[in-house]
Parts: C-alpha cells; sequence; structure tokens
C-alpha cells in the first residue's frame, strides 16, 4: 500500500465510524456491486451477520428481482448521480414492506467514484395511505364520471376546470372544447347573465340553489335545479365552485299541485276556505290606503236541485256559478269557495255604490248561468269602513246574505254593522 493511501483510508475509516452511528440501513457497494462495509442498523434490517453479508453482491443476497429493480439506480450513482427508487422488502420480518432505497456515489480524493452508498428507509405507512389515497380519488373519479347529474368546477376567475360526462352529454361539447375557459364564454352571454349572480353568493361562501325549466333537446321542457356549492381551502377560504345539476321535474309538478290542492277548491278550482281567509287578512292589512268589499254568495234552490237530480248535477252547477263569479270580476280579484254553495268574493272597491254595483253584476252573472232556475243572495260588507278585522268582516257579510234570504231571495244587501 502507498503512503499516498493512507490519508484517504482514514477518511473512509472516519466516513464509517459515522456512518455506524447514523440509525439507517447504510451499506457501501464496490463498482462490482458487492457489499465490503455496511453500519449496525443494516445487519438489523437484513438480518444477517456481518460475516454473511460482506462480499456478496445485491443478487447474491436479496435476489435477481431485487437486483433488476436495484440496477438501473447503481448505474446512475456509477456515473456519479444521486437517485433513489422504491421497493417492496422480501427478506426476514420486513417481507411485504415498502422500502425507499436513496442511491448514491462515493468519490475518492480526484472525484472520482470508487463506491457507492445505499440508504433504506421505511416508506411502508406511506406508500399505504399513498395507495388509499389513489383509490379513493379513483372511486372519486368514478363516481363523478358516471353519477348521472351534471358536474362542473370552476376556479375563483369563473374558469371551468371540470365535467363529468353527464355534462359533455348535456352540453354536445368535448371536455377539451370546454375546460380552461370561462363558463360565461361556455354557457353563452343570455344564460351566464342568468346563472353569474349565484356563482358569485357562492364564491362569498353561500351555498344556493336555481330552479327553472330547461328545454332540452331529448326530454323536451323538464324543471332543473342547480345547485352552487363553495371549495374552502385549509384556511377557509373560498378557491371556486362546484355546480351539480338535478332534474327535479317530478318533484317539482307534485309540489306545484299539492300547492295547487291546497290553495284551491278541488271541485270548482275557485280559491279554497283556507287560502280566502289569507287573502282578507292580508288585504284588511292595506285596507286604509286600498278599502274592499267582502261579498258572502249563497246559491237561492240548490239543495232541491241537488237532491232531485243528485250530486253530479251539483257538482256541475257549482262548477258553472264559480266560472260565472270568476268572469263578473276582475283578475286581481278573489273569488273562492266558503263551503257547499256558499262562495266569498273579495274586491277593491272605492266606496259602497261601486261595490253594490258590482254585486248586482255578480247577481246577474249567477242567473245567467239558466240551470235549473237558481239565483243568488249576496251580503257585503266593506272594509275599514264597516270592519277592521277578518272575522268581523266575515260575520258582518254572512249576516248580510242571511238578510237577503229573508228579505225573498235573489238580492243583494249590505250589511248594518
Amino acid at each position: 500500500m502507498d503512503a499516498k493511501d493512507l490519508p484517504a483510508l482514514e477518511q473512509l475509516a472516519h466516513i464509517e465510524r459515522l456512518i455506524d452511528a447514523i440509525d439507517l440501513p447504510i451499506g457501501r457497494w464496490d463498482l462490482e456491486h458487492r457489499l465490503v462495509f455496511c453500519n449496525h442498523p443494516y445487519l438489523t434490517w437484513a438480518q444477517r451477520s456481518r460475516e454473511d453479508l460482506l462480499g456478496h453482491t445485491l443478487a447474491e443476497l436479496y435476489g435477481d428481482d431485487a437486483w433488476e429493480r436495484a440496477s438501473p439506480a447503481f448505474a446512475e450513482a456509477a456515473q456519479g448521480r444521486t437517485v433513489n427508487y422504491e421497493r417492496r422488502l422480501k427478506h426476514g420480518c420486513h417481507a411485504g414492506r415498502w422500502a425507499r432505497i436513496q442511491v448514491l456515489p462515493h468519490l475518492d480524493p480526484t472525484g472520482r467514484v470508487d463506491g457507492i452508498f445505499t440508504i433504506a428507509i421505511d416508506i411502508h405507512q406511506d406508500v399505504l395511505e399513498r395507495e388509499a389515497l389513489v383509490a379513493a380519488r379513483q372511486r372519486l373519479d368514478r363516481f363523478t364520471e358516471n353519477i348521472p347529474f351534471p358536474l362542473t368546477y370552476v376556479d375563483r376567475d369563473f374558469v371551468l376546470r371540470f365535467v363529468n360526462k353527464a355534462y359533455v352529454e348535456a352540453t354536445g361539447q368535448q371536455p377539451k372544447q370546454l375546460l380552461g375557459r370561462p363558463i360565461g364564454d361556455v354557457r353563452g352571454s343570455k344564460r351566464w347573465a342568468e346563472h353569474e349572480q349565484y356563482f358569485v353568493q357562492a364564491l362569498a361562501g353561500h351555498t344556493v340553489q336555481y330552479a327553472r325549466m330547461v328545454d332540452l333537446a331529448t326530454l323536451g321542457q323538464r324543471w332543473m335545479r342547480t345547485s352552487y356549492v363553495p371549495d374552502f381551502d385549509a384556511c377557509g377560504e373560498v378557491i371556486g365552485v362546484y355546480t351539480v345539476t338535478v332534474d327535479v321535474h317530478e318533484l317539482t309538478i307534485t309540489q306545484q299541485q299539492l300547492k295547487r290542492s291546497v290553495e284551491r277548491d278541488a271541485l270548482t278550482d275557485v280559491l279554497s276556505r283556507r287560502t280566502m281567509m289569507d287573502r282578507i287578512e292580508a288585504a284588511l292589512l292595506d285596507a286604509a290606503q286600498m278599502p274592499v268589499a267582502l261579498f258572502f254568495v249563497d246559491l237561492d234552490g240548490f239543495k232541491a236541485v241537488n237532491d232531485r237530480l243528485g250530486h253530479r248535477v251539483g257538482d256541475e252547477l257549482l262548477v258553472a256559478v264559480a266560472r260565472a263569479l270568476q268572469m263578473s270580476v276582475r283578475a286581481e280579484d278573489a273569488v273562492g269557495r266558503f263551503g257547499g254553495d256558499e262562495f266569498l268574493v273579495l274586491a277593491a272597491v272605492r266606496d259602497m255604490a261601486g261595490a253594490h254595483a258590482l254585486a248586482l253584476h255578480m247577481l246577474s252573472a249567477v242567473a245567467g248561468v239558466d240551470r235549473h232556475g237558481i239565483s243568488a243572495s249576496i251580503g257585503y260588507a266593506l272594509a275599514p269602513g264597516d270592519a277592521q278585522n277578518p272575522q268581523r268582516l266575515l260575520q258582518l257579510s254572512d249576516d248580510a246574505m242571511y238578510a237577503a234570504k229573508r228579505r225573498g231571495k235573489h238580492c243583494v244587501l249590505h250589511c248594518i254593522a
């Protein structure tokens, strides 16, 4: 051994003593890929003695599969580059665990590569979490791609960043035609003007919904509802908006029918008793500025017709009377069925003369139905002149109607407050 080699050997020995103190499995390999040094953690990691390890190649120690995985990294390190690779271990108690192997060159004093160091780091938990994250992302991608509702994601600048298959099918445009473009350009100026306010509200941190009738190419007109959901980052800042559009046609139609069944009388389709009372209560709040009259209409001779000709004829008669009353008042006036053969009419009037004239017009309209000789007795009261309470106004008009019946029917009377 030349004396000039002593400083290099002393330096290597110093490095090996330092490496021995590091709590990671570290080995040094010569350029023939034989293990020439390993620290104490490496012995524990390999679960072999130093004598069983030193002088053997990586393939001899861990198998051809391990060397096939490591050889590209060793070749890079032999060229002076530091690289790393990952592999699943197959030896001892570590079998099945993932490790990251860092491979780095050892340079002699002249800068020539004369060996290779490997450092093994256990990354098993990291790999499991990464695989779980990838699997979750794949499941999410499959879900968003196959869910039958159009989904989008728009960033803070209103640029479209994601669309699913249902959105592509609904718009008839491919993702490459959509992604990276402002959503306003994609939707068109008219539709963007309709939807922009909801995006703005979502970017302010509020989840909002918008339902509207849409004319679909394959299904015709359908009620659709779009939800705009803000996307918050870890600091609570809104960084984008998710949208999901759902077909709510059947639900909306059912709700409208249910609402109508509550608001309307099932037989005559005029307002229900409950709705009329709500209208009366609301009207009396503004009666000082806009006086109203409440007319209580009761049919004369209806019971005899109903008993003689049956309920089907009686129902037809009620429908005809309801239609006649609606035709005799303005569209903004309210006509409702109070019960049986009794109807209520709520109308804005200037004064008693106007109310009396309208009552006579309704009396003539009912007589004009000309079915089985029926007529009407009509009593009315004014608000705020006669009453300012809904129940009191109803009672006064009811009393006036009965007074009209006692007078001989087919007449009109104002209440006596």
